[in-house]
């Protein structure tokens, strides 16, 4: 099959979707409003759809990975925002350093796990 891929767009849910949006704006991803139950969020050209939907099986096994260019830095920014006073229910995990690299962990408002990590 040929085809040239664009972009890949996963769906997340929410718990409490304004707290969840109100979250990933923190973050940095710039939001665009779509309807009541869905806004796509994004960030230099990557992002995801913000559902305003909670299926707690689901929520529970999702898991993001995204790539960052340096992960100490990365870090450094996230205790900065203050996102554990903001919001009781975000847990952060500091870096590991693993064989193929270096990654942090968040879990969103949620519950949903983002892994940001470094390639060596």
């Amino acid at each position: 099959m040929k085809h040239q891929a664009k972009s890949i767009r996963p769906f997340i849910g929410a718990k409490n979707f304004d707290l969840s949006r109100s979250f990933y704006r923190d973050l940095g991803f710039k939001e665009n409003y779509i309807s009541t139950s869905i806004c796509y969020f994004d960030l230099d050209g990557f992002g995801f759809y913000l559902q305003n939907a909670f299926v707690k099986d689901w929520i529970e096994n999702t898991m993001v990975f995204m790539e960052v260019e340096n992960v100490n830095q990365f870090w450094i920014e996230l205790l900065n925002l203050g996102l554990k006073t903001k919001y009781s229910s975000v847990k952060l995990v500091p870096i590991r350093e693993l064989e193929w690299g270096k990654e942090c962990f968040v879990h969103d408002p949620s519950g949903i796990l983002w892994h940001f990590g470094e390639f060596i």
